[in-house]
């Protein structure tokens, strides 16, 4: 054990955060939890996971749902492909590995949704083995306390924080000191401004040393994000709504929407929901008056959508760009998954 892990165990042991998957959990709690945190922050995970294992409390629950249920339970948490990888995974363990998830890195990598840092995590919490792992927050811990001039993106860099998480393992001790160390990062080695005096590292760290603990971390600067004007139909009929099931692969894959899409240069708003409804579902319609407006940003974009009511005038709809197509009353719109701006819309309908 180096002075590195030493001092970070005595401090997860006084500070570690109470999470509801730590502790008294099976491996099927670890993975799920694990699944959720990518990209996530822990206080949007909490409720999720709890009402996730209510409803699918072991692999071979999750395994026998719909994929409409799993994505509805997922709804608003973000990067549904997560949600998909988790679902097609719970049917491989079901059906190769005898309902029981498996205990080796290159197994585990081998299931859809489980990188490198994910398996690290996996195998060194759920099954004591030991395995370094290298998130965010680990990412930033490491750079700043050795001093990691290498941009962190870079495959060099990379293989540097990865080296560094192995030197300093403690042997049968890899999954408190991976937790230890993501809870340092999210509490204490903070992006901006780190708490470093309250930090059990502060005297370690080089970057502290040098003032430059804010520029550890190397990180490409990030490109400007990019905006889109979209549109999208409330299109009505004998007291029901068209939904459009977006396809499987891209973003938002497998959820529900009011079919639309995006303004081309020069166009109306009215001209491209018209287009868009023509070329995505084959058919005809009046844009009739606006519903309202609606903002959201993604991770690489954002959007600004004009939602307006209309009506078919020619032809049937059918499934021409997307996976499915539903009319739908208001009052069932609830169970049907969205993503945050459709279910805006669907919720101002009902």
């Amino acid at each position: 054990m180096t002075q590195f892990s030493d001092r970070i165990l005595k401090w997860y042991a006084r500070h570690g955060r109470e999470l509801p998957w730590r502790g008294h959990l099976g491996p099927y709690a670890v993975w799920v939890s694990e699944i959720m945190l990518q990209q996530t922050r822990v206080e949007a995970v909490i409720p999720y996971f709890e009402r996730w294992m209510d409803r699918f409390p072991d692999v071979q629950e999750l395994a026998a749902a719909s994929e409409q249920e799993v994505l509805s339970l997922w709804e608003g948490l973000g990067y549904y492909s997560r949600a998909r990888n988790l679902y097609k995974a719970s049917r491989i363990i079901i059906d190769e590995y005898d309902g029981e998830l498996p205990h080796d890195l290159t197994s585990l990598r081998k299931l859809p949704g489980i990188g490198r840092y994910t398996a690290g995590a996996i195998a060194s919490m759920a099954f004591g083995l030991d395995v370094p792992t290298l998130d965010g927050n680990l990412r930033r811990v490491f750079a700043r306390v050795f001093d990691v001039a290498e941009p962190a993106e870079t495959p060099a860099g990379v293989e540097i924080l990865w080296a560094l998480a192995g030197r300093h393992l403690p042997k049968g001790h890899a999954g408190d000191y991976n937790q230890a160390l993501m809870d340092l990062g999210a509490s204490l080695c903070l992006p901006r401004n780190p708490a470093c005096l309250l930090c059990p590292l502060r005297d370690l760290c080089k970057a502290r040393a040098l003032g430059i603990q804010e520029q550890r971390p190397v990180l490409k600067p990030k490109a400007r994000v990019p905006h889109y004007t979209v549109t999208a139909a409330v299109l009505h009929r004998d007291g029901k709504i068209l939904l459009a099931k977006r396809r499987a692969k891209g973003l938002l894959g497998g959820m529900w929407e009011f079919p639309g899409g995006k303004v081309e240069k020069g166009e109306s708003l009215e001209a491209c929901l018209a287009r868009e409804i023509r070329e995505e579902l084959g058919a005809e319609i009046h844009v009739g008056e606006a519903f309202g407006i609606y903002r959201h940003a993604y991770t690489h974009f954002r959007i600004t959508l004009h939602a307006f009511l209309c009506k078919l005038t020619d032809g049937e709809p059918k499934p021409v760009e997307a996976a499915g197509l539903a009319w739908v009353t208001p009052d069932d719109l609830g169970k049907y998954p969205m993503g945050k701006v459709d279910r805006q819309i669907a919720r101002h309908l009902q």
